[in-house]
């Protein structure tokens, strides 16, 4: 399965109930932008590691409203306490797709711990997470994201970027426009 192919799965769910989506950063974002450009994306344009914790917080927040933080192996890598956090807090609304190909994938396609052995799914229920599940075909993707709500799902994907436009809006019309989406009461 390609990222770009669970990223467009995850943004229908994220159509499909209204939720608010924090994207990592680099080419995840860039496809985002270009398969369902939205008010309700949050892309990210330089915090390698903070996708999940900024999601986090979102969901705390706007309780109201689901969140869904699409981040990578490499980043969550650089951010494991953030698994610690999420098991602490346990968040109704809140949902972290951990999109792992084995590499940073935004810098060169550098291999990761993952593609060593490091498993994200049993870090994240080390952690304290309760709700964890690990896919790694669009079949078992789609399935999965009917389901499931919260909690961590780690998408096994193959390493490469789409060849995708650079995302054209300014940092501030990303934050503005997400901060008024943000506000608007879900649907």
């Amino acid at each position: 399965m390609k990222r770009i192919d669970a990223i467009s799965m995850i943004a229908r769910k994220a159509e499909e109930k209204d939720s608010l989506i924090v994207c990592n950063i680099g080419y995840p974002s860039r496809e985002l932008h270009h398969l369902n450009d939205r008010p309700g994306n949050f892309y990210m344009l330089g915090s390698m590691g903070l996708s999940s914790s900024i999601g986090l917080g979102l969901s705390l927040s706007v309780p109201k409203r689901h969140v869904i933080a699409i981040d990578g192996d490499g980043s969550v890598l650089m951010n494991m306490g953030t698994f610690a956090t999420i098991a602490h807090q346990r968040p109704e609304n809140y949902l972290l797709v951990v999109i792992d190909n084995g590499t940073y994938g935004s810098t060169g396609d550098q291999p990761t711990a993952t593609s060593l052995g490091t498993d994200l799914g049993a870090v994240a229920k080390g952690a304290g997470i309760q709700e964890v599940h690990t896919v790694d075909n669009e079949e078992d993707l789609e399935k999965m994201l009917k389901k499931v709500d919260r909690g961590v799902l780690v998408v096994r994907v193959d390493p490469g970027n789409a060849s995708v436009p650079v995302i054209c809006l300014s940092p501030e019309e990303i934050i503005e426009r997400f901060m008024a989406e943000c506000a608007r009461p879900s649907e």
